[in-house]
């Protein structure tokens, strides 16, 4: 059987284009405030960890002296030049690499931002431990990622169907966890914000070329599931929902 850094790999490499094309992704109030932070940092060199398709690199790009889009998927990576390259962004470039182990020097960036990734990462402290080290002192981190609920049984529903849909998936974390995670690492955390995101259902399997047993299952899942559940989810008769998202900006 494939490692999960293996199968997280051959998920995405298989989806990138859809990624890049996706409306959740190349879209959000998270990106307009991303765009705002970065207005006037010209000087910033950035680093957009598990960076995808590349939505984050390109919105900030215009504004930074310089972009790494770092991925562990290769696939992703090509899809990012390319799409840089359509754009004229001269200033990103890619580099593989894991989040637990960042092919980078001490005090690298001015910047990190990690957007819909850390839900994948094995092991979230230590990757955080990471971006410290490659922040400069001072550096900013922002991450971006959908978000448990602090309801175990809505945070059990939603774990479990992220799971169904996307075998790479390891967890959610709440805004609390993630407060606590920050901190022991020795960041301050200096805002927070949360939205709704709406997934439509087909779209939503279809980027992640979800096995049909699987989509059998979650439409059960979300069918059956306690009409508490159903509410908070917004859930409707298609299987569409809405999902929990969050911002956080840091400091080292």
């Amino acid at each position: 059987m494939p490692s999960h850094s293996e199968k997280t790999d051959d998920q995405f490499g298989r989806t990138a284009n859809a990624y890049l094309s996706s409306t959740v992704h190349s879209q959000g109030p998270d990106l307009i405030a991303i765009a705002e932070k970065f207005t006037g940092a010209a000087k910033a060199s950035v680093l957009d960890l598990g960076c995808g398709a590349g939505h984050v690199s390109f919105t900030i790009a215009p504004h930074a002296a310089s972009v790494v889009a770092c991925d562990l998927s290769a696939r992703m990576l090509q899809v990012v030049r390319e799409e840089a390259e359509r754009r004229g962004l001269e200033n990103i470039t890619t580099r593989p690499g894991k989040a637990e182990q960042l092919p980078f020097a001490d005090a690298s960036f001015d910047w990190v931002c990690t957007r819909y990734s850390a839900h994948h990462w094995q092991d979230v402290s230590q990757a955080i431990g990471e971006v410290r080290r490659v922040l400069k002192p001072g550096g900013g981190f922002l991450v971006v990622d959908t978000c448990a609920p602090a309801n175990p049984l809505l945070d059990t529903h939603m774990q479990t169907l992220e799971l169904l849909r996307d075998g790479s998936h390891i967890r959610n974390y709440t805004l609390a966890e993630w407060r606590g995670m920050l901190e022991a690492q020795g960041f301050q955390i200096r805002a927070h914000q949360s939205w709704k995101i709406d997934l439509a259902f087909q779209s939503w399997v279809e980027r992640m070329q979800t096995p049909a047993l699987h989509v059998e299952a979650l439409r059960s899942l979300l069918k059956n599931a306690p009409q508490e559940v159903r509410d908070y989810f917004h859930v409707a008769e298609d299987g569409s929902f809405q999902s929990d998202s969050l911002l956080i900006e840091a400091r080292r």
